[in-house]
């Protein structure tokens, strides 16, 4: 059983939960847990989360985006207050992850709160003291929907090269239009395929699909182009 240590606001409808997880075996940059929420009456609802963190001790940290006619989101990110108790059961999943001893160069493509496994990657690296080149190419609607903003400027001050694609509305003096991705982004914003870089793209299903296939046009490894998606459950 966790327990809410902490409560960070994202944006608007986004927060970062702190959980204390007694036993927690540690996790791998790019897992995710279940979160399983029961009510009084006995009725239970569980969903996957992607983690923000990862490493040894007994402290995660998930990044929740509310979903207005959803049945666990708007309990997390309105409800649930420190001291509560959640159940969660993880770590799960070991093909989206990314090791510090991996010296390939690394392309992290996010489409909104898809952010979050790479998120965890950028720390990993950071955490391990690893030179390993990193860029992320990161597509949210506005400027105000960004996660973790403060912490990716400070990224780009170490060494990890981050662009941003805004869909619908881009800070003033922003030299690209608001607008979906596109393949130039991804060409300019990536790496060579001739790199052999290790390419993990997080996202709603459209979006990771639709990045998956400029990759490939543009002479990627499908063996290198690892994918995590999200879409609506039920």
């Amino acid at each position: 059983m966790a327990r809410l240590a902490e409560v960070r606001v994202e944006t608007p409808s986004a927060r970062t939960l702190v959980l204390d997880v007694p036993g927690w075996p540690g996790n791998l940059a790019g897992q995710h847990t279940d979160v399983r929420l029961t009510a009084e009456d006995g009725y239970t609802a569980q969903r996957s989360y992607s983690l923000g963190s990862s490493g040894d001790g007994e402290r995660i940290e998930l990044t929740v985006q509310r979903v207005e006619d959803g049945e666990v989101s708007p309990y997390l990110t309105d409800v649930f207050a420190v001291g509560d108790p959640v159940e969660v059961r993880g770590p799960i999943g070991g093909w989206f992850v990314w090791r510090p001893s991996d010296p390939a160069p690394v392309l992290l493509v996010a489409g909104g709160s898809g952010i979050v496994p790479l998120m965890a990657m950028i720390r990993a690296r950071r955490a391990a003291g690893a030179k390993t080149p990193f860029r992320l190419l990161y597509s949210v609607r506005s400027p105000a929907e960004l996660y973790y903003a403060d912490e990716l400027r400070g990224a780009a001050l170490s060494g990890v090269e981050v662009s941003y694609v805004y869909t619908r509305s881009a800070p003033d003096g922003a030299a690209r239009a608001p607008g979906r991705i596109g393949v130039a982004d991804v060409n300019t914003g990536g790496w060579p395929a001739s790199f052999e870089p290790a390419c993990f793209v997080c996202g709603p299903t459209g979006f990771v699909e639709a990045v998956s296939d400029m990759l490939l046009a543009l002479g990627h490894d499908p063996r290198r182009v690892k994918t995590e998606r999200f879409g609506p459950t039920g």
